[in-house]
């Protein structure tokens, strides 16, 4: 039988198992040495100013709302094709995220429709943030955003939790690294095994703002701080206070371990998911019936996802995985989820993300994927096409 081929996975080897085993035999399991040496090192590779690592991309979407003060009355826009996290964030706060269509070549938020949006008059709450996600590690638009931002006192908080490793242009005509503060106000990153860098789960947020990486230090350790020159009283040097509500949203050493020797490994990641993805749109490029996100001048993809369009879409897909090939679907529009449809939100008003969203289809795409997977994977693809259009 041939091999299963998921559309992602982990890429560990011994150096992983060593930088675990290393941590299990020391003396901190978690909030130890490991935590800040792992957010050091996202500062080198990102070019950010502060780096706060937590449990997951969630927690960190979360605590980037809640520093830059989301909450009741409040909107944030972003778009819906994204996993219902970007946008659960802001419900957290007790804000209202509302939902922009697509730009339907690039899978990205729009920023023309954006500034419409702004514009309308018809927002459920006073506009505080703009929630760009780069959609399968497409950084498109990000100028665009922050300008409309800077113009209209809004913060920029772009889910990046695909987008580690990727680049885009700026008005001096070089490359930017994602999340180097340059464009948001803070970068939020994924770490689960099918990311770019895993820790089995994980997140962080990158962020130019010193007060801001401060705030989300103190919230996910139960909102407690230690500092004596911010505290009511120092009597000793075990003191401390309980000075807002937080959470426990904690990364541990073992996981910050694994982390720090895959980020080690990021750029050769990036790469072989860049000439991956080469090789699919090379062998699809004569097959007039699948559609391959454009890919605009100003940004460099780094790969989290290779998605395409089809016919049929669902007869695709069980043809697919009928062959052994682990295609997904990414994503469900977030206001078709029956909780957010209960909040009332339009089941038609993002004409370009729901035409995106019925024919969207995942293709296997990490590291280890060879050539010979991914020519197997666009013959399937092919054949499964045929078969769906019998």
């Amino acid at each position: 039988d041939l091999p299963y081929l998921p559309y992602g996975r982990q890429s560990f080897g011994e150096e992983e198992v060593r930088a675990v085993v290393d941590v299990l035999r020391g003396d901190w399991l978690t909030q130890g040495p490991r935590i800040e040496a792992f957010e050091e090192t996202l500062c080198e590779i990102t070019g950010a100013q502060h780096a706060v690592a937590v449990s997951s991309g969630t927690a960190a979407l979360h605590l980037a709302c809640l520093a830059f003060g989301l909450g009741e009355g409040d909107c944030a826009l972003t778009t819906p094709l994204t996993f219902a996290a970007t946008s659960n964030a802001v419900l957290y706060t007790g804000a209202r995220p509302h939902f922009v269509d697509i730009d339907p070549q690039s899978w990205t938020l729009d920023p023309d429709r954006l500034e419409a949006a702004l514009d309308s008059g018809t927002l459920p709450g006073r506009a505080k943030a703009i929630l760009p996600v780069h959609f399968a590690g497409l950084p498109a638009g990000v100028t665009a955003y922050r300008e409309m931002a800077r113009r209209r006192q809004l913060v920029v908080i772009e889910d990046a939790c695909h987008a580690l490793g990727s680049e885009w242009r700026g008005e001096d005509g070089g490359w930017h690294t994602t999340g180097n503060g340059e464009a948001a106000d803070a970068s939020v990153l994924s770490f689960h095994p099918v990311k770019h860098v895993a820790t089995g789960e994980g997140g962080a947020v990158l962020t130019p703002h010193a007060e801001v990486a401060r705030t989300i230090r103190r919230l996910r350790h139960h909102g407690i701080e230690r500092d004596p020159e911010r505290l009511g009283r120092y009597p000793a040097g075990w003191y401390h206070e309980m000075q807002e509500l937080g959470f426990n949203y904690r990364l541990t050493d073992i996981q910050c371990a694994l982390g720090l020797t895959q980020l080690g490994k990021l750029g050769g990641f990036v790469e072989k998911r860049r000439e991956i993805a080469a090789w699919y749109r090379e062998l699809l490029a004569g097959d007039s019936r699948v559609v391959v996100q454009a890919l605009p001048p100003d940004a460099r993809s780094s790969w989290h996802l290779f998605a395409v369009r089809v016919p049929l879409r669902d007869k695709v897909f069980e043809a697919m995985r009928a062959r052994r090939i682990g295609v997904q679907v990414h994503y469900i529009p977030v206001y078709r989820h029956p909780y957010y449809r209960d909040l009332g939100y339009a089941q038609d008003a993002c004409p370009a993300t729901d035409a995106c969203a019925d024919a969207i289809l995942s293709l296997p795409l990490y590291p280890a994927l060879r050539k010979e997977d991914v020519v197997r994977v666009v013959r399937s693809l092919s054949e499964s096409i045929d078969e769906a259009l019998l």
